[in-house]
């Protein structure tokens, strides 16, 4: 099925793939409601699209104490919603080699925002989704290095590593299920995610974000449930190949668990 859906909620919309995304999908015919941190940011985007098409709402996916409020806000003011896009994420460089002078309070943060909130999210949302009588989709950005952690950005990669293997039994234990479970991997992009390396560095290295999300939409549009763009540096052909025997090897051991367990 195409990618099809027509009120999109899209957590991390304010910059970067987020922002990118959302543009796309308003330009493709959907309604947005943008959420992120930064008012200035979300008024920009309703200014830019009108508020017919483009809706903004503040959160920090870190309040968890505003957590049921917002997701209650959220299908109360718009019952059509019929896809969740989790976006969110942040990425730090950490000298595991110099353990001194990790701060565990942050690298826990990093994986908390990556995994722990996008499971928080999903299961609050996924009731509403389910409950419709159309098809609905959970979408959630992951990356490549969920399958080859990079070795600078350990917190980034285990909880993007954490979120890959949540998505795939999510996937499988709503089968048959009217929601789809989708998972974008982007390669390196250019955005603010790089920010720690230097503005000026951080925002150039990588496929520049509109190109990314072009390639994206591509195989959204055709309905795939795993969208892959690009290549890992070092990448000797054999990153698809991995990635796909992973996920067959996931669905065998599922056929095996799930003969005894009842979902």
């Amino acid at each position: 099925m195409a990618f099809n859906y027509k009120r999109v909620l899209l957590v991390g919309a304010t910059a970067g793939i987020g922002a990118a995304m959302a543009d796309k999908l308003i330009l493709e015919g959907a309604k947005v409601i943008a959420v992120g941190r930064r008012q200035e940011r979300l008024d920009a985007f309703v200014a830019k699209h009108g508020a017919e098409k483009a809706s903004g709402v503040r959160y920090d996916i870190n309040d968890r104490a505003g957590l049921d409020a917002f997701v209650n806000n959220i299908v109360t003011n718009y019952p059509d919603l019929d896809c969740v896009f989790l976006n969110a994420g942040m990425q730090r460089q950490i000298r595991l080699s110099r353990p001194a002078e990790v701060d565990l309070d942050a690298f826990h943060h990093e994986i908390n925002t990556n995994f722990s909130r996008m499971v928080d999210l999903s299961v609050k949302f996924l009731p509403h989704l389910l409950a419709h009588s159309s098809p609905t989709a959970l979408v959630f950005t992951g990356t490549l290095l969920a399958a080859i952690p990079a070795v600078a950005v350990p917190a980034y990669s285990a909880s993007k590593a954490a979120l890959n293997a949540y998505a795939l039994c999510l996937r499988r234990q709503h089968r048959g299920s009217n929601t789809k479970i989708i998972e974008v991997w982007p390669p390196l992009v250019q955005s603010e995610l790089h920010d720690y390396m230097g503005a000026e560095l951080g925002r150039s290295l990588g496929l520049p974000v509109q190109e990314f999300t072009d390639k994206a939409w591509e195989q959204l549009a055709a309905g795939k449930d795993h969208v892959i763009v690009g290549q890992l540096p070092g990448h000797d052909g054999r990153f698809m190949e991995v990635t796909q025997g992973r996920r067959d090897l996931f669905e065998g051991l599922s056929d095996v668990m799930l003969a005894h367990f009842e979902l």
